[in-house]
């Protein structure tokens, strides 16, 4: 009886986390995952939690928990990253974290000496690269809205283009906006490494966050506090290697930079391996070649972190201009100076911050219901994230408000 009752509440668990902003559809790999992270009380309160931020008072109300073992619970959720506290509005916040980015990376990003860090990583492992399970419940339709973005490397963008870039899009201009930083385990290489797949031999210790975000981490032990300097060693380092700069994918308060390498990066390897082009949000530049200055070399299709370049029948060096980031990688290693990135044709749409961004992918994702209507033991909640879900999942609906046309009026009606 008592092994059913588990199964079930890690069920409900699965669904819950499912219900977010990214979608983590159930097998008996994200079972095992669950089942191994989360103790059964814990696994409980999460399912009762609401969906969206609040405070003690308001997580405590709903669940109705008693407020000694709620704040034990909660203390221990958090220092695992399977919730978040956030600082906001003169006090602690509480979200449950979603898979991605929550769950895997603060996860493989705990370096405490009691972890079992070969188990998860195998885990992680066995659902991540699954074709069926993750990218394909998130990326499968087209959707376009991803936690990432591509960062230019600013020296491959063409002269003429160097004017228009933003600073949202300099990673230099990221860095200098904040005062505190932070860097950690990149969790994808950390994973590959005890999942025995790593092969490449870049640095664990790349994963940058900025800003207020950083304080998560280190309250948690899940990062160590540098420098400005050192966060643009790291960045000048990640240039040497030819990793792939993915930021937050958002304009304003950008919090994080991952360094990504092509072997290793789940996301990347969501272009890569499964064929889909959204888990990382393009930068606004595209990679273009100058015919005359290229030798026809080779190094920009081994550079290429998602094979987005290939050799053609003659040689030449082919750009699949659908999945190109706009990263500059590939730039930054050829020799004769062929290639550079140029603005790209058609607007690549970032959001404005973080809210915008959820807001989208749950949008897309089919889960925006859950944001209005965040309290799971509510008998009318339910019956209106059901009817509020039907009819934003409904084709037309959901391709309008995700228009260019009605977009912003959109998100100007959720902010209100």
């Amino acid at each position: 009886m008592g092994h059913t009752v588990a199964k079930d509440v890690y069920r409900k668990l699965g669904r819950k986390i499912d219900g977010q902003s990214v979608r983590a559809p159930w097998n008996e790999a994200l079972h095992a995952i669950l089942k191994e992270l989360y103790t059964t009380e814990e696994a409980d309160l999460v399912v009762q939690m609401p969906y969206g931020l609040a405070d003690f008072d308001k997580v405590q109300k709903v669940t109705g928990y008693k407020p000694d073992k709620l704040r034990k619970l909660l203390d221990s959720l958090c220092s695992k990253g399977l919730v978040m506290d956030i600082w906001l509005m003169g006090g602690y916040r509480y979200v449950i974290s979603p898979l991605v980015i929550g769950i895997f990376e603060f996860t493989m990003m705990r370096t405490r000496g009691e972890l079992n860090l070969k188990e998860w990583a195998g885990l992680f492992h066995t659902y991540m690269q699954d074709p069926e399970t993750f990218h394909a419940a998130n990326f499968k339709r087209g959707e376009k809205v991803s936690p990432l973005r591509a960062l230019p490397y600013e020296e491959t963008i063409d002269d003429s283009d160097f004017v228009e870039v933003l600073d949202y899009e300099k990673a230099s201009a990221i860095v200098d906006m904040h005062k505190k930083y932070a860097i950690g385990l990149c969790s994808c290489r950390h994973e590959k490494l005890h999942a025995g797949v790593k092969k490449c031999d870049v640095p664990l210790e790349t994963c940058s966050t900025m800003g207020p975000s950083t304080d998560y981490l280190l309250r948690h032990g899940m990062a160590k506090e540098v420098s400005k300097t050192q966060m643009q060693e790291n960045l000048a380092r990640s240039k040497e290697l030819g990793l792939v700069l993915c930021a937050d994918n958002c304009r304003k308060n950008v919090s994080f930079i991952c360094h990504c390498c092509g072997c290793c990066c789940n996301v990347l390897q969501g272009i890569s391996r499964f064929g889909y082009a959204g888990p990382v949000v393009t930068s606004t530049f595209i990679v273009s070649r100058d015919e005359e200055n290229c030798t026809e070399c080779g190094m920009c299709v081994e550079a290429c972190p998602i094979n987005a370049i290939g050799t053609g029948n003659d040689g030449a060096p082919e750009i699949d201009e659908s999945i190109c980031l706009g990263c500059g990688v590939c730039a930054l290693h050829c020799a004769g100076q062929a290639l550079k990135l140029l603005k790209r044709r058609q607007r690549v749409f970032h959001p404005e911050d973080t809210f915008e961004r959820i807001i989208l992918q749950c949008l897309e994702r089919g889960t925006l219901q859950n944001l209005f209507f965040d309290n799971p033991r509510s008998i009318s909640h339910k019956f209106m994230r059901g009817v509020v879900g039907g009819f934003l999942k409904l084709p037309p609906v959901q391709k309008a408000l995700m228009s260019d046309g009605l977009r912003s009026r959109f998100l100007a009606t959720m902010r209100k």
